[in-house]
């Protein structure tokens, strides 16, 4: 997406510079609007060379966008921003931004001062949240039918995707989906040649250097470097005397027979983060020990949690092999998967980990549905920690009418600001019943008043026959979190953009000399 060119109303630049990021804020949104809701559809994003990708994910659209339009990128900060507190509802952060800045935009071009109307917006946004966390519902552990439903939404109605993530997340316990660092998200992979399971443990994608042994699954003592596998080394400078010559092949023979250790240890499994000597390489496959190099860091710490192992540094083999054994972790099951070119960890005992296992038939579609899957988990790990809410717009629906009658006890133009808010509420809504092929103003209208006529926040639209119907009962609902995050990145991001007066191109950086 190209830099726009300023709007002007009738010769007047009052607005010319609001106008032009509202303007780009609404290219953007109009990007990913089209995929909301059950009757959503795809978007095809074509690179430079050719490659596809087919998605209703809002963030890989979003990330994938070339956009080079600044206030159209602070939007994007809102997908990405969703996507890495709560890993789901990108889309619908995106859609509420637009629609607040959209609205925001009216007030101000309508001769409400921009300061009154962020203000506004700020406390609207504060009484919404407020609205919705009361209206949160709770999910009555990991057997709560509402959590399938959770993952069946999030999931785009990918019923074996939703079995999938319910079965990995009993696996692991709800303390460990509730913990704070645990990114449920982060145990789903996916592979084009792989059958969709639930691993009770850890996959590592490497290839072993000794993958030419057979590998059946056995238990194993696991050795983890955080470091290279290979002796120590004086450097350059120091090489090129003879008494650094004289110390690199000391250090070598060093090395040489520490790796006797690994023997008496009985290591069966050795992964280092870095590369492996062909020495040791070697050593391993005489004696039948598995050997994985250059892993990520991000895999080396799971191994460790999972096995028990402390990692160390190649210099730690100097170390007594009594006091070596206490930097060892425990796998009861260690294989090496040909199909799938991984190596399998299974019974550690180390903290509990499952990996999910997303298959399909191509390497495109296996894409798409490892992302699907992954905002399955974020959204099941999100209603286990915040609850759940009403979906479909109904729950928003119901806090915008909350902020109706709070409008009519605001008698400073802040109250602008907090209809804004109200009306980009019900923008969610608007837009699943456009995709759905509706009047987005007469279902609005229809939802407004069921819900006020029968007192209840869980009515919207079924998208199949266009009637109003029972959210709660028809399975429709979203986490709390979700939503909640997503309208408060949405109100900071209109905000800022309402805010901005003038654009002004900085000077480059110039290179000392």
């Amino acid at each position: 997406m190209n830099q726009m060119k300023p709007v002007s109303h009738e010769g007047d630049d009052t607005y010319a510079t609001l106008l032009n990021n509202a303007g780009a804020i609404r290219a953007i949104c109009s990007a990913v609007e089209g995929t909301l809701g059950p009757k959503g559809l795809d978007t095809m994003l074509v690179g430079g060379q050719g490659e596809v990708i087919i998605t209703n994910d809002g963030v890989t659209i979003l990330e994938k966008m070339d956009v080079t339009h600044p206030a159209a990128r602070l939007l994007i900060q809102v997908a990405r921003s969703q996507q890495q507190q709560v890993g789901d509802g990108t889309t619908t952060a995106t859609v509420l931004a637009g629609a607040l800045v959209a609205e925001g935009v009216a007030q101000v071009t309508r001769g409400v001062p921009v300061a009154k109307v962020v203000k506004g917006i700020q406390e609207g946004v504060t009484a919404a949240l407020a609205s919705l966390a009361k209206r949160s519902r709770r999910v009555e552990g990991l057997k709560d039918p509402l959590l399938y439903r959770i993952g069946y939404i999030a999931g785009r109605e990918h019923g074996d995707l939703a079995e999938l993530i319910l079965e990995g997340a009993r696996r692991l316990g709800i303390h460990k989906l509730q913990e704070e660092s645990f990114r449920f998200a982060d145990t789903v992979i996916s592979h084009s040649r792989a059958v969709s399971e639930v691993w009770p443990g850890l996959l590592i994608q490497k290839k072993p250097v000794n993958s030419q042994l057979d590998f059946p699954p056995d238990s194993a003592s696991v050795l983890v470097f955080q470091d290279a596998f290979e002796p120590e080394s004086v450097d350059e400078e120091a090489l090129m005397t003879e008494a650094g010559f004289q110390k690199q092949m000391q250090l070598k023979e060093q090395f040489r027979k520490s790796l006797d250790k690994l023997i008496e240890l009985r290591v069966g499994l050795v992964i280092a983060d870095r590369g492996v000597n062909a020495e040791a390489e070697q050593f391993c496959t005489d004696h039948g020990i598995m050997v994985v190099q250059r892993v990520p860091r991000h895999d080396l710490r799971l191994v460790c949690d999972y096995t028990g192992a402390r990692p160390i540094r190649r210099s730690g083999l100097r170390k007594p092999a009594s006091e070596l054994a206490g930097y060892l972790g425990f796998a009861g099951r260690v294989s090496y998967d040909e199909r799938l070119e991984c190596v399998r960890m299974a019974e550690g005992k180390g903290r509990t980990q499952v990996t999910i296992v997303v298959g399909a038939s191509t390497s495109e579609v296996v894409g798409e549905r490892l992302r699907i899957a992954r905002d399955a988990a974020s959204a099941v790990q999100a209603a286990l920690r915040g609850g759940c809410l009403p979906g479909g717009g109904a729950a928003e629906m119901a806090a915008a009418y909350d902020l109706d009658r709070l409008r009519e006890t605001i008698q400073g133009m802040e109250g602008f600001g907090i209809a804004a808010v109200a009306q980009a509420l019900r923008k969610p809504l608007a837009q699943i019943v456009v995709n759905a092929g509706y009047n987005p103003l007469e279902k609005v209208e229809e939802v407004k008043a069921a819900q006020v006529n029968a007192g209840s926040d869980t009515l919207g639209i079924d998208c199949d026959t266009g009637t109003v119907t029972d959210m709660l009962e028809h399975g429709v609902v979203d986490p709390a979190p979700v939503k909640l995050h997503a309208l408060q990145a949405a109100g900071e991001v209109a905000a800022a953009v309402l805010r901005i007066h003038t654009v002004i191109k900085m000077k480059q950086a110039r290179l000392e000399e």
